[in-house]
This record gives structure tokens, C-alpha cells and sequence, in this order.
């Protein structure tokens, strides 16, 4: 892994536009050739991101994911800001998409129709193993080409077999917690769960 030197960071973030960002500054931030910069700064365990950065983590997760049949960005680079500090990037090509809470908020009655469709995916990465810490609206998108996509992935872990009832419940909370959180009362959790239950 390469480290950035300052002045190519600067020359990113001047020219690029942040689309996310957070009391430490960007995360996600849109360059002018197309790519994504994502910025990764670990709160705790330095010792331990500098032997394997939050950069590789993501990279590897989203290698997992493709050779699962699953959609992700396609990371063209990830490297080092500052070793020091564990502060790690990747440059990536974003997946064409619009993400769920969009839709749900947008254009409910499509939504709504989506609605088997998105259990079922729920379902799929369930089966395949795949237990999404960040399981909510805002990372699965659904794709120009129809099916669904994950983005931002780091918090994830592939089991060998299907995930078990009471992981898959667990999984399923986080969901729960992410709709309390954002305030998202009248979203058909109940109806998804039932799909969910019901998807083969």
C-alpha cells in the first residue's frame, strides 16, 4: 500500500465534492474522473488497523461479495494518508444505483412493489452466509439493470454456512435499531419480515 503524499490529498479534497462527512472531516468524496475517495479513520485498537488497514478490510469485502454474486464498487486503489494515525483510502468506481431509503421516502408506491423482492435479497445474503453489520436503508441499492447492490460494507463478516436463526434475528435488529434511529415510523417492517420469513 502506497502512502499519499499531502499535496495529493489536498489536490483531492479541492477538487473533489464531499458527499459525506463527519466531525473529523470527509469521508466520501466525488473526484472529477468518476471515482469515489473514501476516507477510513479508526476511533480505537491503531495497533491493530496499522497491521491491517480498514482500506484492505473494505477491498477484501467487496472481492468476497463479487465472488458471492453479490454487487459491490469495484476499488481501483487503496493506500495509506497517514500510517501513524491508521488513516487509510480507497479509490473506487461507485455502483450506478439508488438507494432504498431514497426510494421508500421518494416514490413509496414502487417501493412498496419492490418490497418481495428486497426480503428475498435479505434472505439471499442470509443463505450465502453473510451477516451485514450496517444492515440499513442507505447501503443496499437497487440497480439500473433491477436486483439489489451493497455499498459500504467495512462492518462485515462471511460465515462458511447459512447464518443461524438467532444471527439472522440479530442482523434483522439492526435494521429495527437503524428505522428507530432515523425516526422511520411508518416503514412495513412487519410486512418485510413476513417476506422475509416466506422467501425460499
Amino acid at each position: 500500500m502506497r502512502i499519499v503524499a499531502a499535496q495529493e490529498l489536498e489536490n483531492w479534497l479541492a477538487s473533489g465534492k464531499v458527499l459525506e462527512q463527519d466531525g473529523r472531516g470527509p469521508k466520501v468524496v466525488a473526484l472529477p474522473d468518476g471515482q469515489l475517495l473514501k476516507l477510513f479513520r479508526p476511533r480505537r485498537r491503531l495497533w491493530l488497523v496499522r497491521l491491517h488497514s480498514q482500506a484492505q478490510r473494505f477491498t477484501e469485502n467487496a472481492s468476497k461479495l463479487h465472488a458471492l454474486g453479490i454487487k459491490t464498487p469495484r476499488v481501483n486503489e487503496q493506500g495509506w494518508i497517514d500510517h501513524s494515525a491508521a488513516v487509510s483510502f480507497c479509490l473506487y468506481q461507485p455502483l450506478p444505483g439508488q438507494s432504498i431509503d431514497k426510494l421508500f421516502l421518494h416514490e413509496r408506491q414502487r417501493f412498496m412493489a419492490l418490497l418481495p423482492e428486497l426480503a428475498h435479497f435479505i434472505r439471499e445474503l442470509h443463505m450465502k452466509g453473510i451477516y451485514f453489520r450496517s444492515l440499513h436503508l442507505g447501503n443496499i441499492l437497487l440497480l439500473p439493470e433491477g436486483g439489489f447492490g451493497l455499498i459500504d460494507f467495512l462492518d462485515l463478516r462471511i460465515k462458511r454456512r447459512p447464518l443461524g436463526p438467532i444471527l439472522a434475528r440479530r442482523n434483522l435488529e439492526h435494521l429495527h435499531s437503524y428505522l428507530k434511529r432515523s425516526r422511520i415510523d411508518d416503514f412495513p417492517l412487519k410486512e418485510l419480515l413476513s417476506l422475509y420469513q416466506s422467501a425460499n
